[in-house]
């Protein structure tokens, strides 16, 4: 059995592990609609892996803080993939959340404009309406590295050679795109949309000017 213990005290139980969306859907379906992620046993994480063993659970929808990041997280993802399928030469590099929205650095020495912006928002919302499902992988270290050389992603191959080795190396993958996260991310695409995408900047690898010069895409979003 497995018993899942809720912000108000309630106890759940199950006869096999369950998902956080499984819990949500039993509380009543309006929940698991707006269920976007999980705190479990305290640990924000996806909605959608298997909770292994009895753990206190907060269900993250868009009218929690967190979820305010997971919206924006995930619309990072949202538009790395979209500047892959446009730009398929364009190596990712990273992509965080910041206080008023997100980032994504690509390695793309044409450099973007403006008027790019506009070609990419609109991929962004034909993935949003496809309602990708989103999904975290655990690799071994040595086959993810592998993976992003082989996929011509040098920049998230070397992140990966920089992490300490023992440290867990987690994969998200929606529909084509891959790309090395801890998360977490909404359950699919079709729970993101509202976004803008602002402005360019030319940032440095690793903030070192001696190294390449980047091609920043700023962006904004809300549930």
């Amino acid at each position: 059995m497995t018993a899942i213990t809720l912000p108000d005290g309630s106890q759940r139980q199950y006869e096999a592990p369950v998902t956080v969306v499984d819990v949500a859907a039993d509380i009543g379906p309006g929940l698991a609609k707006a269920t976007l992620a999980g705190e479990v046993d305290g640990r924000l994480r996806d909605a959608s892996p298997l909770i292994e063993g009895d753990a206190e659970l907060r269900n993250i929808t868009a009218k929690d803080p967190e979820g305010l990041e997971v919206i924006r997280h995930s619309t990072a993802h949202l538009l790395a993939q979209a500047v892959e399928r446009l730009y398929p030469e364009c190596q990712v590099t990273i992509g965080p959340v910041i206080d008023n929205g997100f980032y994504y650095d690509f390695s793309y020495p044409p450099g973007f404009t403006m008027e790019d912006l506009d070609r990419i928002g609109a991929e962004m919302r034909r993935i949003v309406k496809d309602a990708l499902p989103v999904s975290r992988e655990v690799w071994h270290r040595g086959e993810a590295i592998q993976f992003f050389r082989q996929e011509g992603e040098e920049y998230k191959a070397k992140i990966i050679e920089d992490l300490p080795e023992g440290e867990e190396i987690t994969l998200s993958r929606q529909g084509e795109f891959v790309d090395l996260c801890r998360g977490p991310h909404v359950t699919d695409t079709g729970k993101l949309g509202q976004f803008k995408l602002t402005n360019l900047a030319g940032p440095y690898w690793r903030g070192d000017n001696n190294n390449e010069m980047l091609q920043r895409i700023y962006g904004t979003a809300w549930p």
